[in-house]
């Protein structure tokens, strides 16, 4: 048996950061079930005078269970707990560009970066090829400035994303070509009208970049694309079984998400009731759809039941009722992971 603790990353949101080392835990737990050891026994602990999240493992963590740990949401540092003294093992996360993607954008209703990492990496843990090495194709269908997105770039993934607001698309568009520019990063950027069968849906950035120039020579560069487009046309853009994880954090119950039929919709109820059978058409089989979502306007059983009635295999229990945390007065947040069959 091995003991190892993780000191959590400070964040610059008080709030996040009081619920950091519980959504940690939730977090680890789901990792371990793709750990080559067993992990058990997680709590948080004070050793001299700091807090830490403690695990134990049924072996020392090798060099692959490492590399995937590197990637929890909240880790600032990972020591192995012998006695008194903790040794440091060097982490290696996954990162293809430097952190300032992530932070550089600040915006009213930004979603916080620890946050959508988590949701992607639970997500990605319930797909059928979890720990692949092969390039996967992200889909965000409710992007809004691109959080997720930017989370996609940083793991190495092919993005989509989709909104439905110009003024995002453009903040967006605007954004990600002058960070590329000042990154020197190799790439080619369109921008144009979204059409399919001579009608208009609205318009589209495509981005084709590698972070460098042998692998741009190569052809091993990755693609970004944003549609300016109403999500539920989602399976009019995108072929159906083309993406391998769906990503999105769904409207808090303000104005957001669909022109279609009744106007706006503003109830995040009726958005995913008609937005997830569309996104599941798009999903390929193995694939995982990940949304977080305020419970204080949807509870967990009706969005559960509209995942299942989509065909999708919701995870439940364990670590999955670990991840609902405030995040203001209004607004108490969840995550919800659902799978499609393999077949």
């Amino acid at each position: 048996m091995s003991e190892y603790v993780i000191l959590v990353h400070p964040s610059a949101n008080r709030v996040y950061a009081a619920a950091s080392p519980a959504l940690l835990r939730a977090e680890l737990a789901v990792f371990g079930t793709a750990l080559a050891a067993e992990l058990s026994g997680i709590e948080d602990v004070e050793l001299g005078g700091v807090g830490y999240v403690r695990f134990t493992t049924s072996a020392p963590l090798g060099e692959r269970d490492v590399a995937l740990l590197s990637n929890l949401s909240s880790l600032y540092a990972l020591f192995e707990l012998e006695g008194d003294v903790l040794r440091p093992v060097t982490v290696t996360p996954l990162a293809k560009a430097d952190s300032d993607l992530l932070t550089i954008q600040k915006y009213a209703g930004k979603t916080n970066e620890s946050f959508t990492k988590l949701l992607l990496n639970v997500t990605l843990l319930a797909t059928a090829d979890a720990l692949s090495d092969k390039p996967r194709y992200l889909l965000d269908p409710l992007c809004g400035r691109g959080t997720t997105l930017n989370q996609a770039i940083m793991y190495g993934l092919h993005a989509t994303g989709l909104d439905v607001d110009a003024k995002d698309f453009e903040a967006y568009e605007a954004f990600i070509k002058t960070w590329l520019r000042n990154k020197r990063v190799k790439h080619t950027a369109e921008s144009g009208f979204l059409r399919r069968n001579k009608v208009r849906l609205g318009r589209r950035l495509d981005i084709e970049y590698a972070f460098t120039k042998e692998d741009y020579k190569a052809g091993e560069t990755r693609k970004l694309a944003f549609f300016n487009a109403d999500t539920l046309t989602t399976d009019e853009i995108l072929r159906a079984n083309s993406c391998d994880v769906i990503v999105t954090d769904a409207p808090y119950g303000v104005q957001h998400g669909s022109h279609r039929e009744a106007g706006l919709q503003r109830s995040p109820r009726d958005l995913l009731a008609a937005a997830i059978p569309v996104w599941t058409r798009v999903l390929k089989p193995g694939g995982a759809l990940g949304i977080s979502w305020n419970t204080t306007v949807l509870p967990r059983e009706e969005l559960v039941a509209i995942l299942q009635k989509a065909g999708l295999d919701v995870r439940e229990g364990g670590p999955y009722d670990g991840f609902v945390h405030r995040v203001d007065q209004a607004i108490l947040r969840d995550l919800v992971v659902a799978a499609k069959p393999a077949s």
